[in-house]
C-alpha cells in the first residue's frame, strides 16, 4: 500500500486494517538497498502472534517507493576520501530525512507513539527516529547496526569488494547471482541458509524492484551522517542492541559501540551470526525482542 508521508510516497505493509484502537504497534526499518520483503516473514507473525500490529516500509529511493534519480549518482570514491580525511561529505539526502519518513509513515497512519526496530542501516535511521522524537519511540531496537563512530572496524576487504560490485549484466539471472554472491559472503556462518531457498527469496525482491543508483544515493547518506554517535547519549529510553560476533560487514565491535553509547541498552550477542536474518537467527533475536517490547509497552 503506497501513503503519502514527508511529501513523497512511501509503499508501506500493514498487518492490521480495520479498528486498530489500543493495538501496540513495532515499526519495521530494513537496512541499506532493502526492501521490505526482506523482513521474514516469521518474525513479523512472532510479532503479531505476540499482540503487535506490524509496519514496514521501503525507505525513500528502493522497492515501491519514491526514487531520487533526480538528484543524481553521488561520486562514492570521491565522498568516501573525503571522510577518510575528516571532511565533509555530500549526501543527496540525510539519515534525518529517512528518519522523518519513517515518522510521517506513522503521521499517516495516526499513530502517536511505536516500538522501532532497525537493522543496518535502518538500525541507524531507528536510532535518528529516537533522537528526532524520543515522546513517540516506545521502545528502539538496534540490530547488526553501529553509531557511525570514528575508529570502528570496517568490514572486511573482500566484503567490500563484493558489495561495491556490480552485477555482470541487467538481465535478472546476473542480478539474482550477483546478491546470491553478496549474501554467501556477509551471511550467518552458524545459520547457513539453504541455495535454493536464499535465490528464492532473492528472486522475489528482484522481481519487485531494483534499484542500485537508490543504493549509492543510501550509502552516501550513511557515510554523511557522522554526529550520530555523540548524540545517542541523551537518550533515555528502552534500548536493545542485537549484533551476531561473525558479521564481517559491520563488526560486532560496532553493536558494542552502539549499546555503550546508549545509557541503560542491552546488548545481546549471537554466537555464528553474520549480517543477514536465517530461520536460527530470527529466532533468537525475539528471544530477547519480544520481552522487550512487552517490558516497555507495560512501563507507564
Amino acid at each position: 500500500m503506497k501513503i503519502r508521508a514527508n511529501n513523497i510516497d512511501i509503499e508501506i505493509e500493514d498487518t492490521h486494517t480495520g479498528d486498530t484502537t489500543g493495538l501496540p504497534v513495532v515499526l519495521l526499518i530494513m537496512g541499506l538497498g532493502m526492501q521490505l520483503v526482506a523482513w521474514p516473514p516469521a518474525l513479523v507473525q512472532a510479532l503479531v502472534n505476540a499482540g503487535y500490529r506490524v509496519i514496514r516500509l521501503d525507505n525513500r529511493d528502493i522497492g515501491l517507493s519514491q526514487k531520487f534519480d533526480h538528484l543524481g549518482q553521488p561520486n562514492l570514491v570521491w565522498e568516501s576520501l573525503k571522510y577518510k580525511l575528516g571532511l565533509p561529505v555530500k549526501s543527496p539526502y540525510s539519515l534525518h530525512d529517512m528518519a522523518a519518513d519513517a515518522l510521517a509513515v506513522l503521521d499517516a497512519l495516526q499513530i502517536d507513539k511505536a516500538h522501532v526496530v532497525g537493522v543496518s542501516m535502518g538500525g541507524m535511521i531507528a536510532q535518528r527516529v529516537a533522537l528526532a522524537a524520543p515522546a513517540r519511540v516506545l521502545s528502539l531496537t538496534s540490530v547488526m547496526s553501529s553509531s557511525g563512530a570514528r575508529g570502528l572496524p570496517q568490514a572486511e576487504p573482500h566484503v567490500l569488494r563484493v558489495l561495491l560490485s556490480r552485477p555482470a549484466g541487467k538481465d535478472l539471472s546476473s542480478i539474482v547471482e550477483h546478491y546470491v554472491k553478496l549474501f554467501q559472503t556477509i551471511g550467518s556462518p552458524g545459520f547457513p541458509v539453504d541455495d535454493a531457498e536464499l535465490r528464492s527469496r532473492i528472486l522475489v525482491a528482484s522481481e519487485r524492484s531494483f534499484h542500485p543508483s537508490g543504493v549509492t544515493r543510501q550509502m552516501m547518506a550513511i557515510v554523511a551522517d557522522g554526529r550520530r554517535a555523540a548524540e545517542l547519549a541523551a537518550l533515555r529510553l528502552p534500548a536493545l542492541v542485537v549484533h551476531g560476533k561473525a558479521d564481517p560487514l559491520v563488526p560486532f565491535a560496532c553493536g558494542e559501540d552502539t549499546a555503550r553509547r546508549i545509557q541503560g541498552a542491552r546488548l545481546i550477542a549471537i554466537e555464528g551470526m553474520g549480517h543477514d536474518l536465517p530461520d536460527g537467527v530470527v529466532q533468537r533475536l525475539l528471544e530477547p525482542l519480544i520481552p522487550h517490547l512487552d517490558a516497555a509497552q507495560a512501563t507507564p
